[in-house]
């Protein structure tokens, strides 16, 4: 029986004469870096808008839904948008998908930073911007495809660094709006993104191993039967609060520490970005340890304490020390399950299937960021405080970790994972 990681002479769609790594073809390594940074660029589009929710809620008068609406919105199409650009990948390759979805993503960044001037146009703009979520699908089966199956969970929780590209948003954002103009930084992001797809073209590779799916059904049907894999709707929850968590607090904790603790815009974007900083780091922590010990273990105790510490904040202490050791923990196991969760991606995928098994698990995750900010600006305009909010993802993490020991344990034991 062939390995999910060997080459397959004659397969149909295989890169023809393609050479194994490390025989004079690309370097993985390299390959995994031009990923990263692809992944890093289109994730800083992803999430400018949500440095500057509180600018818009001023300029257009916006209520704390209408902010929290105008944040999470980019959410959704870098959400749903995985599950086509996933199976397109799956088919025609990361070295054609990752530079025509940059290059595309630069006429949203440029709508938002240039054209739109009202709240339509804004959410227009954001869900159209979304479309830099959907490069995560694009960049997991290529890493995949380049490292054997004891390393892919560290080279995906690297590549997992790239979530720090909405690090790099919260930090520069405001930062660079308010020294040169609020169309400052969508330019130079949309400069940054053309010069990544020209490198990315001339630079990237498919892994000699990718067979291209060629069957005859639509995506609607190659979805369907991505769906029917068991592991992927168990890994689809783990990842919707793992990957969800990191998401809904990359978009929404700016708004949460001015509306609960009084902060400054641009105080609150800089915490955030540390917040950011701290779950990217974690990533590949968390893919590295699941290599070792198994990514159930890792998962477990990262459910563990999100339930543990989103209730402490659901008290809303004091932010210093004990709020901001709270929200810190909080990104470290945030960050460090969902690089135990792609882990798990990478073990149980059936070959030829990591694309659109990554584009349904990524959609869920997306998801998973895009009700907490809308729950949270309901909560906060209705009651004033942000408590129940926090108790709920308490209670979701704890489901969550419950069905980790459970169900998900068992169907990795059965796999042999």
């Amino acid at each position: 029986m062939r390995r999910p990681d060997a080459d397959p002479p004659g397969a149909a769609g295989s890169t023809a004469g393609a050479r194994a790594p490390g025989r004079g073809g690309p370097a993985p390594s390299v390959q995994l870096a031009l990923a990263t940074v692809g992944f890093a660029v289109n994730f800083w589009a992803w999430a400018l808008i949500s440095p500057l929710g509180q600018t818009y809620g001023a300029a257009y008068d916006l209520s704390d839904v209408q902010v929290s609406v105008l944040v999470a919105v980019p959410v959704i199409v870098g959400s749903l948008g995985r599950v086509p650009v996933g199976a397109l990948t799956d088919r025609i390759g990361a070295r054609v998908m990752f530079p025509a979805v940059s290059a595309l993503t630069i006429v949203p960044v440029l709508f938002v930073g240039l054209v739109a001037d009202s709240y339509p146009l804004l959410l227009v703009g954001g869900f159209l911007l979304g479309l830099g979520g959907t490069t995560f699908a694009i960049g997991v089966p290529l890493v995949n495809g380049w490292f054997a199956p004891e390393r892919r969970g560290t080279a995906l929780g690297v590549f997992g660094i790239g979530m720090g590209g909405t690090a790099i948003s919260s930090f520069t954002t405001v930062a660079i709006a308010d020294a040169a103009g609020r169309w400052a930084p969508f330019v130079l992001v949309a400069v940054l993104l053309a010069a990544y797809a020209v490198v990315s073209r001339a630079l990237l590779r498919d892994p000699p191993t990718r067979t291209a799916t060629t069957g005859a059904g639509g995506l609607l049907s190659r979805t369907w039967a991505t769906l029917r894999i068991p592991a992927t709707l168990q890994l689809s929850w783990l990842y919707a609060v793992g990957f969800g968590g990191f998401v809904a607090f990359s978009v929404y904790l700016p708004t949460f520490l001015s509306n609960a603790y009084g902060l400054t815009q641009g105080d609150a974007a800089a915490r955030t970005a540390g917040f950011v900083v701290l779950a990217v780091a974690m990533r590949p922590v968390g893919g590295t340890l699941s290599d070792r010990v198994g990514a159930v273990p890792v998962s477990a105790v990262c459910f563990a304490a999100v339930t543990v510490l989103a209730g402490v904040v659901a008290f809303q202490p004091d932010l210093v020390p004990v709020g901001t050791i709270a929200f810190l923990g909080l990104a470290a196991a945030l960050g460090a399950s969902s690089g135990a969760t792609f882990a798990l991606v990478s073990q149980v995928a059936p070959p030829g299937t990591v694309g659109a098994v990554t584009g349904v698990v990524g959609a869920a995750g997306g998801l998973g960021g895009f009700l907490p900010p809308l729950i949270m600006g309901a909560v906060y305009q209705l009651r004033g405080d942000y408590g129940t909010g926090f108790a709920l993802l308490a209670v979701t993490a704890l489901a969550t970790l419950l069905f980790t020991l459970g169900p998900v344990r068992r169907a990795t034991a059965r796999r042999g994972g």
